[in-house]
C-alpha cells in the first residue's frame, strides 16, 4: 500500500511540473514575439497613410504654358489673353482677349480698357465697377497668353519668326533664342529695325567685348535683320 501512495505522489509532483514548464514556455513565446514585432520598421503603407493626410499642394498657379509676368509692372497690350476670377461669380469667370482698341468685354460691367494698365490696376478697375451689383467682390487678373509684346527675327539664323518679349532682352540673347547663325550669315551686318530707326549691330565684335553699346534692349515690335 505505502509503495502505491508513494508512486501516485511522485506522478502528481511530475504532472505539476509539465504544467509550470508549459504556461512558462508558452509565455516566454509570446514575449519573445511581441518584441521582436515592436523592433520591426514601421512598413510603407503606415507611411502612405501618413502622407495621405497631407494637403495637396496648389499647381493652378503653375499651369503649363501659362507665362510668368509681374502683374504690379506688366503693361497690359493688345492681343493679351486675361484669366478673370470673380469669386463665386461663375458667370464672369472667363478668359478674355484683349481686342486691338485695348478694351475686353464683361458681363454686368460692359465694356473696360485693359490695354496700358497692368493686371493689378485692371483688377482694382473691375472691382469698382462690379461693386455697384456685386457686394465685396473678389477679383483677381492673370496673364495666361502674352501675345502683344514680340520681336521677330529674319534671315540667315536657325529659328526666324516672332518671339515673345516676356524678360528684358538684350540683341545678342535674342540671337541665342533663335538658335545662332547659319553657314553663310554676315554676322558683322546685322539690323535692328524699330519703327523709323535703325541700329547696327556686329556680333563678332560684341562677341570679343567690342562695342557693346551695340547690344541695345529689344523693345515690342523690334525686327532683327541677319543678311
Amino acid at each position: 500500500m505505502e509503495v502505491r501512495r508513494t508512486g501516485g505522489a511522485c506522478l502528481a509532483v511530475v504532472e505539476d511540473s509539465v504544467r509550470i514548464l508549459t504556461v512558462l514556455l508558452v509565455s516566454v513565446v509570446v514575449f519573445s514575439s511581441s518584441s521582436w514585432a515592436e523592433k520591426q520598421p514601421k512598413t510603407k503603407e503606415s507611411k502612405s497613410s501618413t502622407q495621405t493626410g497631407k494637403p495637396p499642394t496648389d499647381q493652378a498657379a503653375h499651369a503649363a504654358g501659362a507665362p510668368s509676368v509681374d502683374s504690379k509692372t506688366y503693361i497690359i497690350g493688345a492681343e493679351d489673353v486675361l484669366g478673370i476670377k470673380v469669386w463665386n461669380e461663375p458667370q464672369l469667370t472667363n478668359a478674355y482677349v484683349v481686342r486691338p482698341d485695348g478694351r475686353i468685354s464683361l458681363p454686368l460691367i460692359g465694356e473696360v480698357q485693359a490695354s496700358t494698365m497692368t493686371p493689378e490696376k485692371l483688377g482694382a478697375n473691375i472691382t469698382e465697377a462690379l461693386s455697384k451689383f456685386i457686394q465685396h467682390p473678389d477679383v483677381s487678373i492673370s496673364v495666361n497668353q502674352v501675345n502683344s509684346k514680340k520681336y521677330f527675327i529674319m534671315g540667315e539664323v536657325s529659328k526666324t519668326g516672332s518671339f515673345p518679349l516676356l524678360v528684358p532682352t538684350t540683341v545678342m540673347e535674342a540671337l541665342v533664342n533663335a538658335g545662332g547663325f547659319k553657314e553663310f550669315a554676315n554676322k558683322k551686318d546685322i539690323i535692328i529695325v524699330r519703327s523709323t530707326q535703325r541700329f547696327k549691330f556686329n556680333f563678332n565684335d560684341v562677341a570679343k567685348g567690342k562695342h557693346l553699346e551695340q547690344n541695345i534692349q529689344l523693345e515690342a515690335g523690334d525686327q532683327i535683320i541677319v543678311r
